[in-house]
């Protein structure tokens, strides 16, 4: 598996972790004008929930939690500003999640953060 593939593994397996807990997931890997990519939009009790996922097959490179840089976190901002605009959400809580995905052969460790950024 290419890292494409994989990256898009570990966000099924988030997306079905979500829903397992009740949220509703509203898009997925959306993209504007080349600016960036949010990889999850999801809704649970009245609140919009930007999720980013970031996966790691082994802790050779540090945590997935580790991988997440300012630069990033200001890009998910910002894709997150163009999508409540172009869905015309302009009201109501939001709030900035990351789950780490762990790929361990066939292990699977997933740890969601709330109001992670």
């Amino acid at each position: 598996m290419n890292k494409v593939s994989i990256g898009r593994e570990a966000e099924q397996i988030a997306a079905d972790y979500l829903e397992e807990h009740g949220y509703t997931i509203l898009d997925r890997n959306y993209t504007f004008k080349h600016m960036g990519e949010i990889d999850i939009v999801a809704e649970i009790d009245h609140t919009l929930v930007f999720i980013e996922v970031r996966f790691r097959r082994s802790r050779h490179y540090g945590s997935p939690e580790g991988s997440l840089t300012p630069r990033k976190l200001r890009t998910i901002r910002r894709v997150a500003e163009a999508w409540m605009a172009h869905h015309r959400r302009r009201s109501g809580a939001v709030r900035f999640d990351m789950i780490a995905v762990e790929l361990m052969g066939i292990d699977t460790e997933i740890r969601h953060h709330r109001n992670a950024f």
